[in-house]
């Protein structure tokens, strides 16, 4: 299987965000890049860099304002006597609808949902590379290979259309599924992050072409809390397109490979043309961020489970945070994948 990467992708480097009010050094690490590297060598992958593919690919999936402000904010953020090294919003609207402020600061509030997603000099560059290693991944696919995955990093499922959060900042698994609708009537995206994909659940929430599946820790009680639950079915033409399968907290092998037993038969009955897989490897037992309890093995079977619904396929980067384990269970899930 081919892996699309390039090294601009580790410049982004987040010092701090907060968790619980407190601030806790940013787990969103450089370094994840290296070890998810080490395990897609291990398996078999070979790395190739993706080639810049400019805005429009990314432009498909987020608004020309979002676009705008992501690539232009961190200049205009140290123009503010004693603002912080990095941008991070400190006031957020109640309701996203009407006026649009002038102030970097109101600016900063209006498109990042949380303090987790800082932005600094590099950030709007290595994003850009993360994404077009999706649209690499998606055009291999496109020109006939059965799957292919993308290193991305930063990671995307959290973006929405023009808001930030949860480490994220584009969406690259909605971009992928967006370029891979060029040449696919149908697409569906299964999501099997620790987290549920609220940003790419939004972005096709109204959608039919495009089916939205997520298998996730409980949010009641879990980030991002206010999305991911099971009554979330899409709206107008969307209706019906979204299936969240949120899972009890520590919930282990038997349990995640049930859920995704119902993800699959939601999927056979929209026929999809192509598959994207926002790859999580933080539903991982060990991952810091803690919440589920999939073994190195599970993810080999969970691997095994998606290539045998036989679509062609590109495996999109999301979670998996720094744990000795997290090469050898993205080289357990690939190596799953390919039998």
């Amino acid at each position: 299987m081919k892996a699309y990467y390039a090294i601009e992708q580790k410049r982004h480097d987040p010092k701090a965000f907060l968790s619980s009010g407190a601030p806790q050094p940013n787990p969103e690490q450089p370094e994840r890049a290296e070890r998810l590297l080490a395990g897609a060598r291990a398996a078999g992958c070979e790395i190739e860099r993706p080639a810049n593919y400019g805005l429009g690919p990314i432009a498909a999936v987020h608004t020309p304002e979002y676009l705008a402000f992501l690539e232009h904010i961190f200049t205009r953020w140290r123009r503010i006597e004693g603002a912080s090294e990095e941008v991070i919003p400190n006031i957020h609207p109640l309701a996203r609808t009407g006026s649009y402020p002038a102030s970097a600061v109101g600016q900063a509030g209006y498109h990042m949902a949380d303090t987790a997603c800082p932005i600094s000099a590099e950030t709007f560059d290595s994003t850009c590379w993360s994404a077009w290693s999706a649209v690499a991944a998606a055009e291999h696919v496109m020109s006939g290979a059965p799957a292919a995955y993308a290193l991305c990093r930063p990671p995307g499922h959290h973006a929405f259309a023009d808001v930030a959060g949860g480490f994220c900042f584009l969406n690259n698994s909605a971009i992928a599924a967006q370029h891979l609708r060029r040449s696919a009537a149908r697409v569906a995206i299964l999501d099997v992050d620790l987290h549920h994909g609220n940003g790419t659940q939004g972005i096709f929430y109204a959608r039919p072409d495009v089916l939205t599946v997520s298998l996730h820790a409980d949010p009641v009680r879990f980030y991002p809390f206010f999305w991911g639950h099971a009554d979330e079915r899409g709206e107008g033409p969307g209706l019906g397109y979204n299936l969240n399968l949120p899972l009890p907290r520590k919930s282990g092998d038997e349990a995640f490979l049930g859920a995704l037993a119902s993800a699959f038969q939601r999927m056979r009955a929209f026929a999809p043309d192509a598959l994207v897989v926002a790859l999580g490897l933080d539903a991982f037992e060990g991952d810091p961020l803690g919440g589920l309890s999939v073994s190195t093995p599970g993810f080999s079977r969970i691997g095994e489970a998606i290539a045998g619904l036989g679509l062609p396929t590109v495996v999109v980067q999301e979670g998996g945070y720094l744990c000795d384990a997290l090469g050898d269970n993205l080289t357990a899930f690939l190596t799953g994948f390919e039998g």
